[in-house]
């Protein structure tokens, strides 16, 4: 009988093209669903709750899968920890209603975007950081912060020129905080678009340096223009820390 599968997954996303599935490339995705495929002997869809650029990791993506297969959800936990890459594993694998669905029932989604300034390189987080050759302002960037919270049209930190659906997205909390010679931007949203929280922390980074004035956020989200808002971001600083249902 054919069960509703939760699954949440940890990865290095260094090596991967991002988390959707693409023919002849490696995708987080790609993965999972040859594992769960050879394990019951007929294609499995997996259902991530986003898509995950290239280069980017998550500490606990959330994913669904309908299989019928007669193993309890430990074992299809161990099954796909023997036989996945080192580089991807799943944490929790849990029966789910048939209704839950990893993407469409995602409530909010936290990320946190690492970078680092101090005077020695970070030689163990080199790939999960981005190194920094200047010091930022981390209270102008605050200032900056401030606007980008609450409900906005987001379409300047879209990366997608294309995108045919609405740009509005509910940004709650925007957090900026050093830890020695490490600065993390937290971001806890309803939804991100396309390379959006890499955009803002570009953005950020530039108000940081002192290239974009904080009281120029406003203008920059009324102006509905990509090419008002600062650079992307390096994927490898970028995590997905955590879905909520």
């Amino acid at each position: 009988m054919k069960k509703n599968y939760k699954m949440t997954i940890c990865y290095d996303g260094s090596r991967y093209y991002g988390w959707e599935h693409q023919p002849d490339r490696d995708t987080i995705q790609g993965k999972l669903e040859g594992v769960l495929s050879r394990l019951c002997n007929e294609f499995i869809d997996v259902t991530g709750a986003g898509r995950t650029d290239a280069g980017v990791h998550a500490r606990a993506m959330t994913a669904n899968a309908v299989m019928d297969t007669p193993l309890s959800p430990e074992e299809i936990r161990d099954y796909m920890n023997r036989y996945l890459p080192d580089d991807i594993a799943v944490k929790e694998v849990k029966e789910a209603s048939e209704r839950f669905h990893a993407r469409y029932k995602a409530v909010g989604k936290l990320y946190c975007y690492t970078c680092f300034d101090g005077p020695v390189k970070p030689v163990f987080q080199r790939k999960y950081v981005t190194v920094l050759d200047f010091h930022p302002d981390l209270e102008k960037m605050r200032r900056a912060a401030a606007y980008l919270e609450g409900k906005h049209d987001y379409k300047s930190f879209c990366g997608n020129p294309r995108m045919k659906k609405s740009t509005v997205r509910v940004v709650d909390k925007i957090e900026i905080v050093r830890r020695g010679g490490f600065i993390y931007f937290n971001y806890h949203g309803t939804g991100f678009l396309q390379n959006m929280v890499r955009i803002l922390t570009g953005t950020l980074l530039e108000v940081g340096k002192g290239k974009i004035d904080p009281e120029r956020i406003p203008e920059i989200l009324e102006g509905r223009n990509r090419q008002l808002a600062g650079p992307t971001a390096p994927p490898g600083g970028l995590c997905l820390m955590k879905v909520d249902y």
